[in-house]
């Protein structure tokens, strides 16, 4: 072999050398998934059990190898609860942590800031949280409930088993507790019920003795309320009991973390939900029991905000698996065509980027566990984002 000849092997062997280790040094880098949470303001009640599902999550997909072989990293901010405290989370997130994917938990205002700052970062968002409904986006995938989903238990069974045609409708002046409402007062009026008073409160108000006033004026059947979730579910449940007042009482936005730190003054009180830890599956044991090892005695009661939670780690590992890249228009497409058995049973985001889901009726026993006491099975989440393709 002549120099010049051997000059240029020499050469091409290095630069391979060069792009092999590239290689290696980009399969060793680990996907990075953001979490926006409310560790301060309405959400911090709830916020400490979404943290510790996300910890779980990403501990068993990493000790199962990872996804694509690489290892996953979580990266945790608050969004403070709220819109002002959203955008300063996602643009940490989308632009200065540049993390391949946001899976989130927030209330609707938080998400309602964040999705403008998603879109412009082009980032694949698995939003958790039970909201209102009809909220869509390119980016986006919902695996909570929506109202088509959550309201008819309470309304059906509160008319059938408590003779209730009155209902008086009360929630937290923004977008959930609007939406919310909205929704269950059309479906009353549509099933031949009445609503006799709709009252809102501002998100951070905590004084509902006016509201509960007016509630007592008009002798409703029932009554059923939407708020943030959190901190002002344990001050409406904590005033109603403090005025005496024993109507029916469906709550729209407690979770069973809550309701067991509540303890007796939850008691009675209705829900709907798709996961109560009282589900009697294998799979629901499971993850039951590797919280309780992975956390002992500092483990959040897993619940309807925390679980989906876990499980939108697994769907969108099982997204990036199926387009074989974290290319995020290429995770989007999956993400809607793939599906993970959990605690809650198959959950797939098939439907108008939401997920059809088994939903519980529940009733709140005095020491803040659940009783179930109807399942609906694989109840429609409806026509949420059709024009989203």
């Amino acid at each position: 072999m002549n120099p010049f000849t051997r000059s240029i092997v020499i050469g091409a062997s290095a630069a391979f050398v060069t792009a092999c280790a590239c290689i290696d040094v980009l399969a060793a880098e680990p996907i990075k998934i953001g979490v926006a949470v409310g560790l301060s303001g309405a959400n911090s009640v709830v916020a400490p059990a979404v943290v510790q599902s996300s910890q779980l999550a990403i501990e068993e997909i990493n000790a199962s190898g990872g996804i694509l072989g690489r290892q996953v990293r979580l990266d945790i901010v608050d969004d403070a609860s709220g819109a002002l405290g959203a955008q300063k989370a996602y643009d940490t997130l989308v632009f200065q942590k540049d993390v391949d994917a946001i899976i989130s938990m927030e209330t609707s205002a938080a998400r309602n800031a964040a999705l403008p700052i998603v879109a412009r970062g082009k980032k694949p968002f698995v939003y958790t949280s039970f909201y209102e409904g009809r909220s869509c986006s390119p980016w986006m995938f919902v695996n909570g409930w929506v109202p088509e989903q959550q309201v008819a238990p309470v309304v059906d069974y509160f008319a059938k088993s408590k003779s209730a045609k009155t209902f008086y409708l009360i929630g937290n002046d923004y977008a959930f507790g609007r939406g919310m409402l909205s929704f269950t007062k059309t479906y009353i009026e549509a099933h031949g019920g009445k609503v006799v008073g709709e009252e809102y409160l501002p998100i951070d108000g905590t004084d509902w003795t006016p509201i509960l006033s007016k509630i007592r004026s008009v002798h409703p059947d029932a009554l059923i309320s939407a708020t943030a979730g959190g901190a002002p579910n344990v001050a409406l449940a904590k005033q109603l009991k403090g005025a005496g007042m024993t109507l029916p009482y469906g709550n729209l936005a407690i979770d069973e973390g809550t309701a067991n730190s509540m303890g007796d003054t939850a008691a009675g009180m209705y829900m709907s939900g798709s996961y109560l830890t009282g589900i009697d599956t294998p799979a629901n044991k499971k993850f039951l029991a590797a919280m309780q090892k992975k956390f002992g005695k500092d483990m959040k009661t897993p619940n309807e905000l925390s679980e989906p939670q876990y499980e939108a780690f697994f769907l969108y590992k099982a997204a990036v698996e199926k387009a074989g890249s974290t290319d995020a228009g290429k995770v989007v497409k999956a993400l809607g065509q793939v599906s993970f058995d959990g605690p809650r049973g198959p959950v797939a985001m098939n439907k108008s980027r939401h997920a059809p889901l088994a939903m519980r009726l529940g009733q709140i026993r005095p020491d803040g566990s659940i009783n179930i006491l109807q399942t609906f099975q694989n109840v429609d989440p409806g026509a949420q984002c059709p024009n989203i393709k």
